[in-house]
């Protein structure tokens, strides 16, 4: 029994020290990252890989659809686009909630907006087609509205379209609603309820990548990595925005203000089914489909990338 006890801890001590060295000499599998190049909620994406993934990585602008024509191993992106992706490829899988991020409206007082009823034949611009259009959706059927009751306008250049008077509001992530708030200064109105609406960032993959033994090892040791990062992004950000600035094109100045609409918590978003089950009854409508089942919408989240990459913490 003495023999046995004192081989099983070489053993492991043995495959401790294989693990360290893997890491020492930056071993880990190459891992090729999808993402919005823009958005600042890839901010995290970006430290992750710079300073903590021990292997070669790229991390290049994109979204869900890179994942499947094969193009990145893990890609992030709203809910929405999950969503509306998932059915041309049911074999996505969210893996980890890199972000909640709480979006904006915001509206010029001079048009006569006081309160969210008065965007009622008013012009609000917003990029169709993503999570920012289902946040105004959801924001006007609070107080009763349907997208119908608006025109909408152009999203180019929002910010100058609100300058210029040729819309009314936008609706949007950020940095634009901050950029906005700044350019038209009080005369701006700003419209937003969490608990109406807060896009879920996930990190995607599929389950090609995650039933490939050497793919998984890398992106179980990502997700890792953005745990760490993301608590870096909630405790203490300061010093990582000149770096995530020049990554995403955005100001520091603009980012600091915008930095407040993101909440980290280093996992999946619990409420994440109940998420797509109700948004999916609007993407359904967009994609002239019908809606999926809570049981077909379940099989899009797999949590167990993120238990693995606890369980090495």
């Amino acid at each position: 029994m003495k023999r046995f006890v004192t081989f099983a801890l070489f053993a492991a001590m043995v495959a401790a020290a294989a693990y360290s060295t893997l890491d020492a000499q930056d071993a880990f599998p190459p891992l090729r990252v999808a993402g919005a190049a823009t958005v600042i909620e890839l901010g995290a994406v970006h430290v992750a890989a710079r300073d903590l993934y021990k292997g070669p990585i790229t991390v290049s602008n994109g979204g869900v659809p890179t994942l499947t024509s094969g193009e990145a191993d893990v890609a992030t992106n709203a809910e929405t686009q999950l969503l509306r992706q998932s059915v041309i490829d049911p074999d996505l899988r969210v893996i980890f909630t890199v972000v909640e991020s709480h979006y904006r409206i915001v509206a010029r007082k001079s048009a006569g907006i006081a309160k969210l009823a008065d965007l009622k034949g008013k012009r609000v611009a917003v990029p169709r087609n993503t999570s920012a259009e289902y946040f105004l959706f959801k924001m006007l059927a609070s107080v009763g509205l349907k997208e119908t009751d608006i025109t909408l306008a152009p999203s180019t250049n929002m910010t100058q379209g609100l300058l210029d008077r040729n819309s009314d509001a936008i609706a949007m992530w950020d940095p634009e609603t901050a950029r906005a708030m700044v350019a038209i200064g009080n005369d701006a109105i700003v419209f937003q309820d969490p608990k109406i609406y807060r896009e879920l960032f996930n990190l995607n993959s599929t389950a090609k990548v995650l039933s490939d033994p050497v793919k998984r090892r890398a992106v179980v040791e990502f997700v890792r990595n953005l745990v760490t990062a993301t608590e870096w992004m909630r405790t203490n950000p300061k010093p990582y925005w000149p770096y995530i600035s020049s990554k995403v094109s955005c100001p520091v100045d603009l980012l600091e203000k915008s930095w407040p609409e993101l909440h980290f918590t280093g996992v999946i978003a619990p409420d994440l089914l109940d998420v797509l089950v109700e948004e999916d009854k609007w993407v359904a409508v967009e994609r002239n489909r019908e809606p999926r089942t809570r049981a077909q919408l379940a099989t899009l989240i797999d949590d167990s990338v993120l238990k693995e990459a606890l369980a090495r913490k």
